[in-house]
């Protein structure tokens, strides 16, 4: 009887300690620096930044290859981290682990609610083709972009690289999926994940069968651009075709905390940048530096610049009418930001990181003169710990919100908006309402519909109450 007892005890202990172990990781999210959290006519590439396109070479401090080493989860999934890949996933990979909180979807006064898309296993990012109107692809840490097509979430994957994919991290796995603004003639789809033991960011281009629109074929992969990361945090990752048809790349500083080997500065490095480039395969070239890029054909820096300054650009994205840039960069220790710039102030632009963590001071010998002052910015503590940047929206069903730029905060969860004025401070901040829990990104549907994916497994999509 005793012998019972103390197997019922030391079962209710592990059940608390599995539980225990779930709520850290959505604290270490949340808090240590990971995921989007405060720690989340043309010419070739020139021979440093050419050399990113290679997976062997020298130290990655200087920007040159990593060594990607064989990946140690080796060719199974890895089921170590909560809501990780594994049997399940493999038979039904849009049932999350565990049921997902659900949203707050209190009426607020702008006529706007929470319409779920779909359940998934820990989303990152949700995308749709151009010219596909039926069909959006939820891009999962794990490795797999599920495709939701006419309301219904279909079973088989749209593209599955679990196996190639290091997700171990809470900062690492599929970050983005971005389709070419050519997609029904080219049919071509660019994806960014962490792979390898050093989990460097690698950027590839898949090909989507016009016979077969709902699956990508994962044999046509071919390279674009990797980007040797020497932490496991700061990676950055959103891929987006800006309004030139260019993809934009967010790169992180890659850490650690307080940008120790002041990368974002250095324009001789791809860290802490944003950068622009044609993912076209011209040739041997596996992509082409446009002649517009700041830094093309100078000495200066590496032509993939287009803005530099930035610590961990999570989310960004481009105004749809306007062509403006918005950007949430996630912070340090004490502020969140939101930078709003024109495309022409955006081209060649200095953010501050590390000089500066919002509009304070941060790194003073890091400080230069004229950089971008973020059109909003929060302190940690007040209500949240780290910025998911997300839209202006301009979706006619939702004519209150017309022209105001949508955002979250991945811990407070609050949907908030504000009038976004290039180069200016944002106005009328306002909350939504709305609450969702872990937002760690938004989307933008071909008609100008705005998601919300939550890390907790739910898609949502804005409409009108």
């Amino acid at each position: 009887m005793a012998l019972r007892s103390i197997l019922i005890h030391w079962r209710a202990v592990a059940l608390t300690l599995a539980g225990i172990a779930v709520l850290a990781l959505v604290v270490v999210l949340a808090t240590s620096g990971d995921g989007p959290s405060q720690d989340k006519g043309e010419s070739a590439p020139p021979a440093a930044a050419a050399a990113t396109t290679d997976d062997q070479g020298a130290e990655p401090e200087a920007a040159q290859p990593g060594n990607e080493a064989p990946d140690p989860q080796g060719s199974e999934p890895d089921n170590a981290e909560a809501g990780g890949a594994g049997p399940e996933a493999a038979e039904s990979p849009a049932t999350p682990l565990a049921e997902a909180p659900a949203a707050k979807q209190a009426q607020a006064s702008n006529g706007v609610r929470l319409e779920l898309v779909g359940k998934f296993r820990s989303p990152l990012h949700v995308a749709q083709p151009p010219g596909e109107d039926g069909l959006l692809v939820v891009a999962e840490k794990q490795g797999r972009m599920i495709a939701v097509r006419d309301g219904k979430v279909l079973k088989r994957p749209f593209l599955d690289i679990h196996k190639r994919a290091r997700h171990l991290g809470t900062e690492q796995g599929l970050l983005s999926v971005a389709f070419a603004p050519d997609y029904q003639r080219s049919r071509h789809v660019y994806v960014s994940y962490t792979a390898g033991e050093a989990g460097n960011l690698r950027i590839e281009e898949y090909k989507v069968r016009a016979g077969e629109p709902n699956r990508a074929v994962p044999s046509s992969r071919r390279k674009v651009l990797v980007i040797p990361q020497p932490n496991p945090i700061h990676n950055g990752g959103l891929l987006m075709f800006g309004p030139d048809d260019k993809l934009y790349i967010g790169a992180g500083d890659g850490g650690p905390s307080h940008d120790p080997f002041r990368r974002p500065q250095n324009l001789k490095l791809l860290f802490g940048k944003l950068l622009r480039i044609d993912p076209q395969e011209r040739g041997k070239r596996p992509y082409t530096i446009p002649k517009t890029n700041p830094f093309q054909g100078s000495k200066r820096g590496l032509g993939e610049i287009y803005a530099s300054g930035l610590r961990n650009p999570w989310r960004f994205s481009f105004d749809r009418k306007t062509g403006l840039l918005t950007l949430g960069d996630v912070g340090q220790d004490f502020w969140e930001e939101v930078n709003v710039l024109s495309r022409r102030k955006a081209r060649g632009a200095n953010f501050g990181w590390s000089g500066f963590e919002g509009t304070e001071v941060f790194n003073r010998n890091q400080r230069k003169r004229g950089t971008v002052k973020p059109a909003l910015v929060y302190r940690h503590g007040d209500r949240g710990c780290a910025v998911t940047g997300g839209y202006v929206l301009r979706d006619p069903n939702l004519p209150k919100l017309e022209g105001r730029y949508v955002f979250a905060d991945f811990c407070e969860g609050e949907l908030r908006s504000f009038d976004p004025r290039p180069g200016k401070r944002g106005k009328q901040e306002k909350r939504l309402g709305l609450k969702v829990p872990a937002p760690v990104s938004f989307g933008e549907d071909n008609e100008g519909r705005i998601y919300v994916v939550s890390l907790t497994g739910p898609v949502y999509r804005l409409g009108p109450a």
